[in-house]
């Protein structure tokens, strides 16, 4: 280790064990700062233990205490009393520099994982900023007695975000497309799984869930495992082939997952070594059962205190740096392949006046920001060469009927690729023929949409409508295309979706050509809470947004799962999408690819890539991407009818009220009418 940062540990460590028993301010700050240097001094205690191995001869029962004082106070009632809470950090501290404080601890708490990661030099930079803060407080209160300004605590946050961000961009880069043989990789592949010890070496934080998840993983078949590890690694294999791109050019592939899964992980790397790739496992690789979905909820946009021009431009110029340094390794690195996981029990948010929250200024710099980055990526990591898989398993939250649930997923995961193959091409050839679609609700769903579709040039060579089975997106099944904007209208309506954890009751979108013009929700009494939860959570702080994608679902047999185990609010949209028609507000599914030619299993290339605001690329690329995609999803117990409207005015109906009518559809009905 650098011998500088080893002396700036030891000189933090023993400051910080100073701060723990002295009076800093006043009685409010001196608390604060006091619960913080206690905190720190764990971290340092768990930093000590890593690096003399004895972390490693602990007992089971010692690591679930030590993973519980780590994570106690985000835990139930507790976070009511934490100053990680907004709420309680404005109540204490008070309102001008409470909600600047909370950040500030939320900031320091992320030391964790630079403990556990080994991450010496930004542990040394978080507890030196905690320092830093104490120290201005303290000498305001000796001096004057009284509390320092606002602005000159904001600023050490500032610089401190700053003058780290090229350490942090740097190692960003690195863990994302390097293969490297660290300590976690070598936990994955060399743990005895039956000592479930080894889920603690993570530093996340470790809730019954993993446990049962790891014990449950641990009785399977080596069979049953091998089917899951296949069905994953295949789907990453083949999203390059029908994608029409070279996965020999890649050497490279990450591997997202949740703990306990890891013996899926393992199969997983034996599979993709055959296929000649390494696997890059970083910190963000890995995740577990948040220990407050609300903590994290609250400090979401913590960075309005510090994001601004000179800070977005320089966060670019760091990052710019470190794909310079790393962009032969970034040049081979075919994507990511994410297990995720489901059965939280759904998650509504409170919306708190206290927590960080940027204005409209604000909001267009970091969409202006986050084109900007995802541009310069894709200066090295070609979106035309890469590609991706995702599939989702169920964790033990999701109810008793847990391990029967699991197996009807790996069922579900495993559909046969060519019979829904064979299904959805008929849907296609008729929706070949329209132009446009009509969808509309029932039972209380006031959908009544109009999709207008591309026009063929070549109709024996083209297509509006991709075949998706079972390769990017697991499992099978959906036809989906890129609508035509102009002329797309309507109400877009569901009683009750989930959308990345967070639910929404009464949704409701207007479109005129293309363009999302209005929206609410019943998630609140105010209609505007409702209204802004929408504009922040679905539209991305954008005003408006295209429809960029719509869809039919074929997977019936997951949606009577999901009735026969009443799973459906706990289902991540990776599967809920294929339950029914959907549609994607943000960019299409070929953002930034549009030009790769893609082409169906039949042979004919699909040439709905684009719509009419993706096309301002060649002009303006900050005005054709939005660097956001959300469906949401009709299931078929609200679906009226999807009908292909050809241009003489003639109509077929692909579905009607819940069952597919569509000739040659007949086996999806199946799963319907035995439930």
């Amino acid at each position: 280790m650098d011998e500088l940062v080893l002396e700036r540990l030891q000189l933090a460590e023993e400051r910080v064990a100073e701060i723990e028993k002295e009076t800093v301010s006043d009685i409010a700050f001196t608390a604060y700062f006091q619960r913080g240097a206690k905190w720190l001094g764990q971290m340092f205690a768990v930093r000590k233990k890593l690096l003399d191995g004895s972390f490693s001869h602990m007992t089971l029962e010692e690591h679930q205490e030590l993973n519980r004082q780590h994570y106690e106070e985000l835990l139930g009632e507790n976070y009511e009393n934490s100053y990680a809470n907004p709420a309680f950090a404005v109540k204490e501290l008070g309102q001008e520099l409470g909600t600047l404080m909370s950040a500030l601890y939320a900031e320091m708490r992320k030391c964790l994982e630079s403990v556990y990661e080994l991450q010496e030099e930004e542990f040394a930079a978080e507890a030196e900023l905690f320092i830093e803060v104490c120290g201005v407080f303290s000498c305001a209160w000796k001096e004057e007695k009284k509390l320092p300004a606002y602005e000159e605590i904001r600023e050490i946050y500032y610089w401190y975000v700053s003058d780290y961000a090229d350490i942090r961009s740097d190692r960003q880069v690195f863990e994302r497309v390097t293969p490297r043989q660290d300590a976690v990789k070598k936990l994955v592949m060399e743990s005895d799984f039956s000592d479930l010890r080894y889920l603690y070496r993570y530093g996340r934080y470790v809730s019954d869930c993993e446990l049962r998840t790891a014990r449950f993983l641990n009785s399977l078949s080596e069979d049953v495992i091998a089917t899951m590890a296949d069905t994953f690694t295949e789907g990453y294999r083949l999203g390059f082939i029908n994608g029409n791109k070279d996965i020999s050019r890649k050497k490279n592939v990450s591997i997202h997952y949740n703990l306990g899964f890891e013996r899926v992980v393992r199969k997983a790397i034996g599979n993709f070594i055959k296929m000649g790739l390494d696997t890059v496992i970083s910190e963000d690789s890995y995740q577990s059962t948040p220990a407050n979905r609300q903590y994290r909820y609250d400090h979401k946009d913590d960075a309005v205190l510090f994001f601004d021009r000179l800070y977005m431009n320089r966060k670019l110029e760091t990052m710019k740096h470190a794909f310079e340094r790393y962009k032969e390794a970034a040049a081979v690195y075919g994507g990511p392949a994410v297990m995720e996981v489901f059965g939280e029990t759904p998650f509504s948010p409170v919306v708190k006046e206290e927590a960080a929250k940027g204005g409209e200024k604000y909001q267009k710099l970091m969409v202006e920001y986050m084109s900007a980055a995802r541009k310069q990526q894709g200066e090295y990591i070609r979106e035309e060469e890469r590609s991706f898989t995702i599939i989702a398993f169920p964790t033990p939250d999701i109810g008793e009927q847990f391990e029967e649930i699991f197996d009807e997923i790996i069922r579900i995961n495993t559909l046969d690729y060519a019979l829904y193959q064979k299904i959805q091409q008929g849907i296609i050839d008729v929706l070949d023929t329209a132009d446009y679609v009509e969808v509309k609700g029932m039972n209380g769903n006031r959908t009544d949409m109009k999709v207008m579709l591309h026009p063929l040039s070549n109709p024996q060579k083209e297509s509006k409508f991709e075949n998706c089975v079972a390769d990017v997106n697991i499992p099978v099944g959906e036809v989906f295309t890129s609508p035509k904007l102009t002329g797309t209208e309507g109400v877009l309506h569901v009683s009750r979706v989930f959308l990345k954890e967070l639910e929404y009751t009464d949704l409701e979108i207007h479109f005129k050509d293309g363009m999302v013009t209005d929206y609410r929700c019943g998630n609140f009494a105010e209609e505007e809470k409702g209204r802004n939860y929408i504009k922040e959570n679905v539209l991305h702080h954008h005003d408006t947004l295209p429809l960029g994608e719509f869809a039919i679902g074929t997977n019936t047999t997951a949606y009577v799962a999901a009735q026969k185990y009443d799973i459906g609010a706990k289902l991540p949209i990776l599967i809920a999408e294929k339950m029914g028609p959907h549609f994607a507000v943000g960019d299409t599914c070929y953002s930034r690819t549009e030009e790769v030619k893609v082409y169906n299993p039949d042979g004919k290339e699909i040439i709905a890539r684009d719509n009419e605001v993706s096309a301002l690329r060649n002009e303006d690329m900050g005005k054709a991407y939005f660097n956001c995609h959300t469906d949401i999803t009709i299931p078929y117990h609200e679906l009226g009818s999807i009908t292909a409207v050809r241009q003489d005015g003639t109509k077929a109906d692909i579905i009607k009220e819940g069952r597919f009518v569509l000739a040659g559809c007949e086996e999806l009905n199946k799963p319907l009418i035995e439930n």
